[in-house]
C-alpha cells in the first residue's frame, strides 16, 4: 500500500476499491444461495417458468452460479489480500474477468426470462467487474 499523501495511492484505491466491491458482492449472493438453497431455487423456478429453453434447467443454471459466484468471490478475496501484501493485481484482474463472465451470464438470465428492470440493474456491477479488470491489469 503506498503512502496516503503519495500520487500513487489515488491508483491503488481504484484498484482495491472495485475488487472489494466484487467479493463482498459475489460470497454474500453464492453463500445465500448456500445457505437458502429452497428459497433460491423456488424464486429462479418461477423467474424462468415460462422461458422454454431453461424451464427443465434450473436446477443445474442455480448450481453452475452458485459455483462462479463463490469462485468470483473467492478469487477476488484473494486478489485483494494480494493487491495489499504484495502491490499484484494479477489475481485480482482474474477474479475481474470471471465475474464480467458471471454477470453477462446474469445477463442473459434475466433477458430470456423478459425481467428487463432486472437485466438493468445488472449493468453497474458489470461496470465494475471491468473496472476491477482495467484498473488491475498487468
Amino acid at each position: 500500500m503506498p503512502p496516503l499523501d503519495s500520487p500513487q495511492f489515488a491508483t491503488w484505491m481504484l484498484q482495491v476499491l472495485p475488487v472489494a466491491y466484487l467479493a463482498i458482492t459475489f460470497l454474500q449472493s453464492g453463500l445465500d444461495k448456500v445457505l437458502d438453497w429452497k428459497g433460491n431455487l423456488g424464486w429462479q423456478t418461477q423467474l424462468f417458468s415460462k422461458v422454454p429453453v431453461l424451464r427443465g434447467q434450473v436446477k443445474p443454471a442455480l448450481a453452475t452460479l452458485t459455483v462462479l459466484e463463490i469462485l468470483d468471490g473467492l478469487l477476488c478475496a484473494v486478489g485483494l489480500v494480494m493487491l495489499v501484501a504484495t502491490g499484484s493485481g494479477r489475481i485480482a484482474c482474474i477474479g475481474g474477468m470471471l465475474s464480467g463472465v458471471t454477470f453477462l451470464a446474469l445477463l442473459g438470465g434475466q433477458r430470456l426470462a423478459k425481467d428487463y428492470a432486472g437485466a438493468a440493474g445488472i449493468a453497474p456491477y458489470f461496470l465494475v467487474s471491468l473496472a476491477a479488470v482495467f484498473f488491475n491489469r498487468g
